[in-house]
């Protein structure tokens, strides 16, 4: 059961940036190698980096390099490329920032043929 609301899951393909700002957790959109497409307001104010600063840049290397392990980008990385990545992990961001607990939702919608990366604070 993911913390992902049926909203959002169902407009994958039309999220725009007002509804994704809307949205009460971290909404991070990737392409294959984790460049970041869309990057919403509430993930902007966990990590303290606005979405203009965020989006262009990888997730994985250049904004959340506490994630750049196996755990997180490997498991990413295998969902990719198997073409079956819907996971969500326990985990704590330590990069600028005091230690914070969250659960990662990894996912690849295959309707869209788009990546996500969703975080809500534990």
């Amino acid at each position: 059961m993911t913390f992902v609301s049926s909203d959002i899951l169902g407009k994958l393909g039309s999220l725009d940036r007002a509804s994704a700002d809307r949205a009460p957790f971290g909404i991070v959109k990737v392409d294959n190698e984790g460049k970041i497409l869309l990057y919403n307001k509430w993930e902007s104010e966990l990590a303290g980096i606005s979405p203009d600063s965020a989006e262009g840049k990888n997730f994985f290397t250049d904004i959340a390099p506490c994630t750049n392990n196996k755990l997180v980008r490997g498991r990413f990385q295998s969902g990719i490329d198997s073409g079956n990545l819907d996971l969500e992990i326990n985990y704590t961001f330590t990069y600028k920032m005091r230690p914070t607990n969250v659960a990662l939702h990894l996912m690849h919608d295959k309707v869209t043929s788009s990546n996500w990366v969703f975080v809500s604070k534990r």
